[in-house]
């Protein structure tokens, strides 16, 4: 980003979302109460298994309160980045939890499977499971529209979660009446040892996007379409750009590029231009910092700096990088 500030540049602010995980924590309470209750009274390892996630439910919404507080607080001397991407240690312990939750599903399934036993006041079990569901469901969408709207890994990975949670006590229920309708007795114990396996692929799949974010991930396809749209619109033959690199971290989204303009503009040309540049890019990605490295358009160097990984601006098109003129020099 340049070094100066115009007042008409859009406000990045962040926002604080820890009423979000308020919300979590506070549906992981009234569920575990819920299920826990269905357990109790059918006597259920199926129930047992969808109680125990709702447990790592509580667990990962504690921990991720935790990281959307440490991540909202502004940059430091020490920290002069800020420190959003506290949000991926949250999903990675996430994560972790659920692996932990697994396990014990599994070995509680294993332990059943071998040792069944039959089911009681069903009809309860079932009915007090459903309405646990639909507490879930509801913050679970709350959750997924607010992480997709403000870029929170966590909010997502949350969200996520919940809504397995969901896809899981649907399962369970299923299990459980299919026992009271065939009268198998270990048919709640596949299904248990299922929901484990299920949690299991939920778990990867958080680890894998904590650890993408941690490692400096490019941000999505879509939206390099919209930074590249107006880098495109911007190249004339007078100036252009490559070099283009994103990444990002929670709400915060980064990108760097070469802007190569003409030998003869001033530093105060080159700096005006830039300032609209960033301007109209922060007006459709208000999360998005700027970083520009200003090059002379006609000089050989300002080519063979280009990063080895950089998102193509112009296409397999490799003339546009270079203004027409260049060709003409290079035959004189």
């Amino acid at each position: 980003m340049s070094s100066t500030e115009t007042s008409s540049r859009p406000v990045r602010q962040k926002v604080d979302l820890t009423k979000f995980a308020w919300l979590s924590i506070a549906a992981a309470i009234v569920t575990i109460t819920l299920k826990a209750g269905a357990w109790v009274t059918t006597g259920s390892v199926g129930l047992l298994s969808d109680a125990a996630e709702s447990v790592v439910n509580l667990v990962a919404a504690v921990v991720a309160l935790i990281a959307l507080r440490v991540a909202f607080r502004p940059a430091t001397e020490r920290f002069l980045y800020g420190r959003a991407k506290a949000e991926y240690f949250s999903a990675a312990v996430e994560g972790v939890m659920i692996f932990a939750a697994a396990g014990v599903i599994l070995v509680t399934a294993v332990e059943r499977f071998l040792n069944p036993r039959p089911l009681e006041n069903v009809g309860w079990g079932l009915a007090i499971s459903v309405i646990a569901s639909l507490v879930n469901g509801g913050v679970a969408l709350v959750l997924l529209h607010a992480g997709r709207k403000h870029d929170s890994i966590t909010l997502r990975a949350d969200g996520k979660h919940l809504m397995t949670d969901v896809v899981t006590s649907a399962g369970v229920l299923v299990g459980v009446a299919l026992v009271v309708l065939t009268g198998w007795e270990r048919l709640d114990a596949l299904v248990a040892f299922a929901v484990g396996v299920n949690i299991i692929v939920t778990g990867i799949g958080l680890i894998t996007e904590s650890v993408s974010g941690l490692l400096d991930k490019a941000l999505p396809d879509e939206e390099h379409e919209v930074i590249t749209e107006i880098l495109r619109r911007r190249t004339d033959g007078t100036v252009t750009f490559h070099g283009l690199q994103t990444r990002e971290a929670g709400q915060e989204k980064y990108m760097n590029v070469h802007v190569l303009v003409p030998d003869d503009w001033t530093v105060k040309r080159g700096h005006d231009y830039i300032e609209g540049l960033e301007h109209e890019l922060m007006g459709v990605m208000p999360t998005l910092h700027v970083l520009t490295h200003l090059e002379p358009i006609s000089d050989p160097a300002s080519y063979e700096d280009i990063p080895e990984a950089h998102v193509p601006i112009h296409g397999e098109d490799e003339a546009a990088l270079r203004p027409p003129r260049d060709d003409a020099d290079a035959q004189g």
